[in-house]
């Protein structure tokens, strides 16, 4: 397993610049609950205000409960950003989320962060220490470790926290909560979750970036920098990398170094409601029994993966999720599939077998064992019986709560502490770690045991490594304490 290298004149350079920005603001003990007048709002902090940062700014402004107080991005003014700093331009702008919390502590009750991966966990580690509530972008973090940190911290601090996987407060999570309790959901022995098509990112496959160069001197060739860049910043807790153009404006996700690929992009929109109801807590074993498209730097364009849980009482045996990612690599597809209405997009009828379809919207199959099945897409979209020789086992789908809040009044409605969030770090944060769970068998591209107890992969030592990643970078170990 390769990692960047980190080339000594520029490494030097970095620290000095980093050495002289302002000091990181000092944590402070969680604050008591706000009390909240009846129509006051909540004021917000955001971090990251383009692309998904932006479009969860818009999102939770629409439900009438906040007040923009401060807005932060490491790239500010560039052109992503432009649409929300129009929108708001007497907002106070900020470059470092450090130095947006310290000078500004008192005036922010929650903030956002629609980051990248590799940077939601300090960011939300302080805010959380400072006693602001959080909303941050799905997956939770970037590692096992940092997961766990994130749920202990929740813990300590009495927040609220929401995780951005959207679907969790829609009509999917009250519908298979709904089918849980009314016993629709015993003995389900596997879900297929596939994402099969393209990425609006990862368009270098498995190849150098630049033609002509070599992986060694890619990595130590610094493109020129945006003027509006704050690299330290961006870079977080990350060791020193040289800036590339390739690592910016969402092609992060398909590093193995700051992002968490298709899984965590799309996993947490498509395994959340089955992995919560059904108690299904970590995997015994993760197999890779697919990978295509692979090196040392970059997610897979393709593979699947097999998360196996082990039984849980008498009406929940044993059961697999199989995640299946890359375009063409369809799982197979239960009859009377395409004969099957549902609640939006889905595979187009191809009037034969799963293998002749190339591409899927993203979603899943549950499978019980005495052979009914269910078929649904991502985020909120409801599940629909699978019409085959099996359909008379299966009772009427179960009545649902309607016209809940959304995500986002959800996570209003936390800060204001009148009900718990539907994907508090408890909650999402323990379906994250599946998700990193799945990229560490992606890098190390083989498959390994976990012991669920303890935590660790047993037979694997780079693999169990992982589940931490690299050290801090020196000035960002705070945020691993609790």
């Amino acid at each position: 397993m390769h990692s960047f290298n980190i080339v000594g004149a520029s490494r030097r350079s970095f620290l000095k610049t980093a050495a002289s920005a302002t000091a990181f603001a000092t944590f402070a003990g969680c604050q008591s609950r706000k009390v909240y007048g009846p129509n006051e709002r909540i004021n917000l902090a955001c971090c990251g205000i383009g692309c998904q940062g932006g479009n969860d700014i818009n999102a939770l402004m629409n439900t009438g409960m906040f007040n923009i107080v401060a807005l932060c991005d490491t790239q500010m003014g560039a052109k992503h950003t432009e649409a929300i700093l129009k929108k708001y331009p007497k907002v106070p702008r900020f470059h470092d989320f450090r130095v947006m919390l310290d000078k500004m502590d008192n005036q922010i009750d929650a903030i956002t962060a629609g980051v990248p991966d590799h940077t939601h966990f300090p960011i939300c580690m302080q805010a959380m220490a400072m006693g602001k509530g959080v909303y941050v972008e799905k997956p939770l973090a970037h590692t096992f470790q940092e997961c766990n940190l994130l749920i202990k911290a929740e813990k300590k601090h009495k927040v609220a926290c929401q995780m951005g996987n959207q679907g969790h407060s829609g009509p999917n999570y009250y519908q298979f909560r709904a089918m849980v309790e009314a016993g629709m959901m015993d003995n389900v022995v596997k879900m297929d979750a596939h994402m099969t098509k393209g990425r609006r990112w990862h368009k270098w496959n498995a190849q150098v970036p630049t033609k002509g160069m070599n992986w060694d001197q890619w990595l130590n060739k610094a493109d020129d920098m945006p003027k509006e860049m704050d690299w330290n910043t961006w870079l977080g807790q990350n060791q020193f990398h040289e800036f590339k153009t390739d690592y910016i404006n969402g092609d992060w996700r398909c590093w193995f170094d700051f992002g968490n690929g298709a899984l965590g992009d799309w996993g947490a929109h498509i395994m959340d409601s089955v992995h919560e109801f059904l108690d299904l807590g970590m995997p015994e074993e993760v197999k890779l029994e697919m990978i295509k498209g692979h090196n040392d730097y970059v997610f897979p364009m393709s593979s699947t993966l097999n998360f196996k849980f082990p039984a849980r009482g008498k009406k929940r045996p044993a059961m697999d999720i199989v995640w299946s990612e890359g375009i063409g690599n369809v799982p197979e597809l239960p009859p009377g599939y395409h004969n099957t209405k549902s609640t939006g997009s889905d595979a187009p009828p191809s009037g034969g077998s799963g293998n002749e379809v190339k591409s899927m919207a993203p979603g899943k199959i549950i499978y019980r064992a005495d052979g009914v099945s269910f078929k649904g897409n991502s985020h909120g979209s409801t599940l629909s019986v699978v019409k085959n020789q099996n359909e008379s086992k299966a009772s009427a789908m179960p009545e649902y709560e309607q016209k809940q809040p959304n995500h986002y009044k959800d996570f209003g409605l936390g800060v204001r502490g009148e009900k718990k969030c539907n994907s508090r770090f408890a909650v999402g944060g323990e379906l994250s770690k599946i998700l990193c769970l799945g990229c560490i068998a992606q890098r190390v591209r083989t498959s390994y045991k976990f012991d669920r107890k303890h935590e660790e992969i047993t037979d694997n030592k780079l693999a169990n490594q992982l589940l931490k990643g690299a050290p801090p970078r020196k000035g960002w170990e705070q945020y691993y304490k609790v």
